[in-house]
């Protein structure tokens, strides 16, 4: 009986360390990527130039983004760390092939590259789907994600943290849907012309009976009108490069 509470004991504590390990190593990685992101990303533009001259440090963080563990991590922890983990990946292969005009220039991008990420290997649209859309059903993710282009929302220029992730996601929403460039409001003709992601990824928006301009107005100063139409504007693939 006492060589069983002690086996039993040692596996605790040798899981409690493992558990603690695993956390430091995330919040490592989140300082570095901060870091990283602070020092490359200006009004959702970046300079991969730069980042391609020092590749070793982006590579680094894709390096750590494959073998970094999340088997205890909280739910705010792991959707930080997929957030975190797709831009980097995305920026990491742009960096690979720099330099590009649009990332559609490099086959496969999203749909048959596989990137290493926290012990699986996974292309960029299955972890966008499979690991924050499905699993969270939060659309709005569809404004973090850099998909290097700048059609897309702003990439943030800054990693996404577990403990203000919800306040984060709320700021990175607004500043997408107030900005007239992504919502194009047309007063006299009555009609919003907004980005093709609502369309791709309507039924994100449209939960529990919602219309995407519903959606939309959440998060707006200024609501648009119910009795406007809405339309989808052509999605510019070209690279968000400095």
């Amino acid at each position: 009986m006492k060589k069983i509470r002690l086996f039993v004991l040692c596996f605790l504590l040798c899981a409690t360390a493992f558990a603690a390990a695993a956390q430091a190593n995330l919040e490592k990685f989140t300082q570095e990527a901060d870091a990283f992101l602070r020092a490359h990303v200006r009004d959702g533009k970046v300079d991969y130039a730069n980042v391609k001259k020092d590749f070793q440090k982006i590579k680094s963080l894709y390096d750590q983004v494959g073998r970094m563990n999340l088997a205890n991590a909280p739910d705010n922890a792991r959707k930080a760390f997929y957030l975190n983990a797709y831009n980097l990946a995305v920026i990491y292969q742009v960096a690979w092939f720099y330099p590009l005009k649009s990332a559609l220039d490099a086959s496969g991008f999203f749909d048959q590259v596989k990137h290493p990420i926290a012990g699986e290997s996974m292309t960029l649209n299955a972890l966008e789907i499979t690991k924050l859309i499905k699993t969270y059903g939060d659309a709005r993710v569809h404004f973090t994600l850099a998909c290097a282009a700048k059609g897309c929302p702003k990439l943030a220029g800054f990693a996404f943290q577990p403990a203000t992730l919800d306040a984060q996601l709320d700021e990175r929403a607004k500043l997408a849907l107030n900005n007239p460039y992504f919502i194009r409001v047309n007063k006299n003709q009555k009609k919003a012309e907004v980005s093709k992601i609502f369309d791709w990824y309507k039924k994100d928006f449209t939960g529990g009976g919602k219309t995407v301009l519903a959606y939309i107005n959440q998060y707006r100063r200024e609501a648009i009108p119910a009795d406007y139409t809405v339309g989808f504007y052509e999605y510019d693939w070209s690279l968000n490069s400095q």
